[in-house]
């Protein structure tokens, strides 16, 4: 007898049949697009995969075994409720292996594949020893970001002349302007694979940070941390809030891991009342550094006067990066802004003076707070290319380093220390931190020794740098860019500083090509009549860097 489910089955078997054979060609052509990234993913999540099949079945033999009815056969209905059990238990197990996404829009499994599973970056990024909860997450590693270093003893480096098809063809889009000048260096070996033009300086934008970088790393150390402090007056009732250059200061609610003005309050009104003291008179010292506070190009949204106090770098809203309405006296804001939220806590101040008065050596420290470590502050500056910290980290330079703490003075340590690295500075000059002066010069043979020192087994104080670029398509300046077909194989593999002014338009960082090789590359371009144009060339160009075996 024919049971009512396969008379059912023989009806529709043809025109399943005819179903299959329309989607075919699709399914091929599909498969086709994700089976690289498919493999990739299955890589990533089998071992989460392998322990939670092992944790399920168990479960899973309990289930049948219910099921089972005592005839020994289980019905539609049994097989239908047992399929969809089945069905639940896996897609759970899937998504426990690939991980929900994080706030940067990631797979968890994707993150933890680039950040080597169980490791953690740098020297603290945040989490280390005694670190608050809210503090920021750990940064991708080293490790994975070199994982193309350890390959360097199996796999020959790419064929010179196919790269530099590949690159001058890339390289020759017009959208590009008058001046291009590029080099390629493989991070393992320290060898230039490709040269354009690489020792000719031009314009370097924003991927001036990361000689800003290398250069306070390496002077001041990746777990130095900047105090912001209060100070009382022996005798006077005068307290002082004391700058200490940290750009990272916020006065919002929610601190995520960085000094908090509110914690400083807190701190301070604590302290004061235990001395018995319920009103003072608040000034504010601002003298750590020195100079012109107010860059060359003016006021400008990207950048507030560089002074050596402020909070949330003098933001006139809630932004956290990118450019927003700046105050004109962010020390001043600040003082007030911290006299407030004493009196909220029962201590009496009065309005801090103008001009700002500086703490004298005999003035007792009330509180305290400090900043993550330099490596934390050194990857947000990159990611986000943030030209507060980078003019911040400039002064911070010269502070370590006996210079003077001015724009001038910062430009001229950053040249120093990198001098001192034993870096090509032929052709380099520096005007400030940040980039955003067009004196600036650098040189693709620069940028790309900075990048392959950072890489090197010799510096790993350094490794921020690369930890702290922006991944193409997930993070920073480049997360909403690597969307167009032609740039999609750079996608999570190149990781890169962007540079941009009216004309200039530059990309600087390192990719892991289709032979698992990191690579470190410069791109500078000048005269460009289309940002946009330029911005997806250089995309383009990356994404065929990453996409490259080049035999």
């Amino acid at each position: 007898m024919v049971v009512p489910e396969l008379r059912a089955w023989r009806a529709a078997r043809p025109r399943l049949a005819r179903a299959a054979q329309a989607v075919r060609p699709r399914l091929a052509r599909v498969a086709g697009a994700v089976r690289p990234r498919a493999r990739r993913v299955a890589e990533t999540v089998r071992p989460r995969m392998a322990r939670f099949t092992g944790a399920v079945k168990p479960h899973v033999a309990r289930i049948a075994h219910l099921a089972r009815p005592r005839a020994g056969r289980l019905t539609t209905p049994q097989l239908a409720a047992v399929a969809a059990v089945m069905g639940l238990v896996l897609a759970v197990g899937a998504a426990h292996a690939a991980g929900p996404w994080d706030s940067s829009g990631q797979r968890t499994a994707e993150r933890d594949r680039a950040a080597a599973w169980d490791r953690e970056g740098g020297a603290d990024h945040g989490r280390g020893a005694g670190a608050t909860a809210e503090a920021p997450a750990p940064a991708p590693t080293a490790a994975p970001v070199l994982a193309g270093v350890g390959a360097a003893t199996t796999l020959s480096a790419p064929g010179t002349r196919t790269l530099a098809a590949t690159l001058d063809k890339l390289l020759g889009d017009p959208s590009l302007g008058s001046k291009r000048t590029a080099a390629v260096v493989d991070v393992a070996t320290g060898r230039r694979l490709y040269g354009k033009s690489p020792d000719d300086a031009l314009t370097p934008a924003s991927t001036t940070k990361i000689a800003t970088a290398v250069a306070v790393l390496s002077a001041a150390g990746p777990d130095h941390r900047l105090t912001t402090r209060t100070v009382l007056e022996p005798g006077t009732g005068k307290l002082v809030l004391v700058g200490g250059g940290d750009p990272t200061l916020t006065a919002r609610a929610r601190a995520d891991g960085w000094a908090s003005l509110r914690t400083l309050a807190d701190a301070t009104a604590a302290a004061l009342k235990k001395r018995g003291v319920t009103s003072v008179s608040l000034a504010y010292d601002a003298s750590l550094f020195t100079g012109e506070a107010l860059h060359p190009i003016g006021t400008n949204p990207n950048l507030a006067p560089v002074t050596a106090l402020m909070a949330d770098e003098g933001r006139r809203d809630d932004s956290t990066n990118g450019p927003a309405d700046r105050s004109t006296d962010p020390a001043g804001d600040a003082a007030r802004v911290f006299g407030g939220l004493l009196r909220e806590r029962g201590i009496k101040t009065s309005a801090p003076g103008v001009p700002a008065a500086k703490a004298t050596p005999r003035a007792e420290t009330v509180a305290s707070v400090q900043s993550p470590p330099l490596s934390a502050v050194v990857e947000r500056m990159l990611t986000n290319s943030d030209n507060d910290i980078a003019e911040a980290l400039a002064r911070q330079t010269a502070l370590a380093t006996g210079g003077r703490p001015s724009f001038d003075g910062g430009a001229a340590a950053i040249a120093a220390q990198l001098g001192k690295l034993r870096l090509p500075l032929t052709g380099a000059t520096f005007h400030d931190g940040s980039g955003l002066n067009r004196d600036d010069r650098l040189t693709a043979d620069l940028l790309t020794s900075l990048l392959a020192l950072a890489g090197s087994a010799s510096h790993p104080e350094l490794r921020p740098v690369l930890t702290g670029l922006p991944v193409a398509g997930f993070t920073g300046t480049l997360s909403d860019r690597y969307t167009e077909a032609a740039e999609r194989s750079g996608t999570g593999l190149v990781r890169a500083k962007t540079g941009t002014l009216t004309g200039v338009n530059t990309l600087a960082g390192t990719v892991v090509d289709a032979d698992g090789r990191l690579l470190a590359f410069a791109f500078l371009t000048d005269g460009s009549m289309d940002q946009t144009a330029a911005r997806e060339a250089l995309d383009r160009t990356a994404a065929g860097l990453a996409g490259c075996g080049c035999r």
